[in-house]
């Protein structure tokens, strides 16, 4: 006898996500007709049968906290997993970890997951907010963006969030290169189009050649590749070969995740060049990682623990008592290792 088909085979034979396929089920408006119409036609063919008892059970769940992450395979945020269990178990609550795609309807995945699971509160970690598209006040329940990128100031301001700032920190790693005698230097970036994390962090690296009067030159600007995950060793790997054989030379790279750098690594190695007598390269998260790569990679930390505390403290004083929205912003730390050398 075959196996009953699951709500994730209904969602893989159409494309998409297996909130999407229980938003078509559930008869959510927000759906678009012909995606609804798609997947209610394969729950028909291939006699998809909904888990109501599963359903119901998970409709009496209480004190849960839904966490919405926006690159669940990022290194930095898996770190911080266990940091977001410690506090909010510490006050009474668990927690649910949904993973959002490049692609999904945040806000849409949300309400979905606010409706089955009772939640109590949402964080969402990682991935950029898009003020035009989605109107998170429309959530019912109360909500903090934990390093979630933002356009302007004004798109934010709506809204409580935690995170650092992301051109200043880009800007600490480029001048900490200069200082340390670097003039011509690159950078792997987020991809071409990017307005997120990576822009901000391209922005501080343009500033600080600016502010210390070295001319900008794009060939050594080299972008991420799109038809991968971005801030992957993959990628970093694939982007620093790019950037090595335009034959342009330069002595330092900035790297905007330590995943990037750890397959910078590779590729600079490849080339029968040193870290960092040849090249030197510095990072950024801060992750554990890097200790031990050879050369331990110099980064900008980010401060998890303060980017966790200050989201679920305003969260649970929302969950409490409804507030005017908090903006807070956290400083990183430069860690200083073994993978920058001092030009004199």
């Amino acid at each position: 006898m075959s196996k009953p088909v699951t709500i994730k085979d209904i969602a893989r034979i159409c494309g998409v996500g297996v909130s999407t396929v229980s938003r078509a089920i559930n008869d959510d408006p927000a759906i678009k007709a012909e995606t609804k119409e798609k997947i209610l036609a394969a729950v028909k063919e291939y006699h998809y049968v909904p888990n109501i008892s599963a359903r119901n059970l998970q409709a009496t769940e209480t004190n849960t906290i839904g966490l919405m992450v926006r690159g669940v395979g990022n290194v930095f945020f898996q770190e911080m997993y266990h940091l977001f269990q410690t506090e909010l178990e510490k006050n009474g609550y668990s927690y649910a970890i949904h993973d959002v795609n490049e692609d999904d309807e945040v806000l849409m995945e949300a309400m979905q997951l606010e409706r089955e699971r009772r939640l109590k509160g949402i964080i969402f970690l990682g991935g950029r907010l898009t003020a035009r598209h989605e109107s998170l006040t429309d959530l019912n329940v109360p909500f903090v963006l934990c390093t979630v990128a933002h356009q302007d100031a004004d798109s934010i301001a709506d809204y409580n969030a935690v995170a650092i700032d992301d051109a200043k920190e880009g800007y600490r790693a480029t001048n900490y290169l200069i200082e340390k005698g670097h003039k011509s230097i690159a950078i792997i970036a987020g991809k071409e189009h990017d307005r997120e994390v990576g822009r901000n962090r391209l922005n501080g690296y343009f500033r600080a050649l600016k502010d210390h009067g070295i001319e900008r030159d794009q060939d050594l600007v080299a972008y991420m590749r799109s038809d991968i995950p971005e801030f992957t060793a993959e990628n970093g790997y694939l982007t620093m070969k790019n950037l090595l054989s335009r034959g342009k030379k330069f002595t330092a790279v900035v790297c905007i995740s330590d995943m990037v750098a750890f397959g910078a690594y590779k590729a600079i190695y490849e080339a029968g060049l040193k870290i960092p007598d040849d090249i030197s390269v510095i990072g950024f998260d801060g992750i554990d990682l890097g200790r031990f790569m050879y050369p331990a990679l110099t980064t900008v930390a980010q401060p998890a623990n303060d980017l966790v505390s200050a989201t679920t403290d305003l969260l649970f004083r929302n969950i409490e008592k409804a507030r005017e929205p908090e903006q807070i912003i956290c400083g990183a730390t430069l860690k200083e290792r073994e993978s920058v050398k001092v030009i004199k």
